[in-house]
C-alpha cells in the first residue's frame, strides 16, 4: 500500500503532486472510496463533519472535492453486517481510499472489526490518503494526549503500526492553541521511536518503505 499521511488533506500544490505521483495517473482518471468513520468517535466531530467530508464541503481539508472519476462511501461500521464477497471487491477495485479525521482509536477499532485492517497488506497498488486521525491510525502509537474514545476491551494508545513512526498533526493551528511545536516536543518525548510533528501544509509520503516529507509549511522529526 502507498501512503499519503496528511494533517489536513491535499492543501497545496506539493501535496497534490505527491498524490498524483502515488496514483500514477491523473485524479480525474482515478476511482476513490471515502471513509468517514473516524468522525463519529470524536467529541468535536460527529455526523455534520462526516457529511461535509463526504459531500466535498470541507474547503480547509480538501479530499473528496478534488475531481475524482468516481467517489463512493465505505462506512466501516456497516461492513461486519455485509458479506466479504460483496465489499472486498469494492476496496480491491478502487484506486484510493480517502480517510477522514476524527478519533484515531475509534477508526482503528472499526478497521479491525470490519476486516479492513487484515486486507491492507494485500492492497499493494492502492493509495491511502489519511487526514489527521486517518493518518495517525497507520502509526504504532498516538500518545495519551490524543486518546478520547476508548475501545470496549481495555487497551492503550496503540494503533495499526503500518509505519514505524508516530504523527502529531495540526502544529501551530490557529484554532488549536495547544498544538504548538513545544507541545509536540513534549508529546514526542513520551513516544517510543521516531515521531513527526506536521502542520496543515505538510504530508508524509510512504512508498515501498521509503519515507519522504512533502511540505510547504512547518514540520519536525523527533527521534527517541
Amino acid at each position: 500500500m502507498r501512503l499519503l499521511l496528511t494533517s489536513a488533506g491535499v492543501t497545496n500544490t506539493s501535496i497534490h503532486n505527491a498524490l498524483v505521483d502515488l496514483l500514477g495517473k491523473p485524479i480525474a482518471d482515478s476511482n476513490a472510496l471515502c471513509i468517514p468513520t473516524a468522525s463519529y468517535g470524536h467529541p468535536q466531530a460527529g455526523p455534520g463533519v462526516a457529511w461535509r467530508f463526504i459531500s466535498g464541503r470541507e474547503a480547509r481539508t480538501p479530499m473528496c472535492e478534488l475531481g475524482w472519476k468516481s467517489l463512493g462511501v465505505l462506512e466501516l461500521t456497516a461492513l461486519p453486517s455485509i458479506d466479504e464477497e460483496l465489499w472486498v471487491p469494492w476496496v480491491r477495485e478502487t484506486d484510493v481510499l480517502l480517510v477522514n479525521g476524527g478519533d484515531a482509536l475509534y477508526l482503528c477499532h472499526w478497521m479491525r472489526q470490519s476486516g479492513l485492517a487484515d486486507l491492507l497488506p494485500s492492497l499493494s497498488e492502492t493509495v491511502w490518503v489519511g487526514l489527521s486521525a486517518g493518518s495517525m491510525v497507520m502509526t504504532p502509537r498516538i500518545g495519551e494526549d490524543f486518546v478520547r474514545w476508548k475501545p470496549p476491551a481495555p487497551g492503550d494508545d496503540s494503533t495499526l503500526g503500518i509505519v514505524d513512526f508516530s504523527i502529531f498533526p495540526h502544529v501551530d493551528h490557529e484554532d488549536m492553541p495547544g498544538n504548538s511545536m513545544a507541545e509536540a516536543a513534549r508529546w514526542a518525548a513520551g513516544i517510543p521511536g521516531p515521531a513527526y510533528a506536521i502542520d496543515d501544509q505538510t504530508a508524509i509520503k510512504v512508498t515501498d518503505g521509503t519515507v519522504d516529507v512533502v511540505s510547504e509549511g512547518q514540520w519536525k522529526l523527533f527521534s527517541s
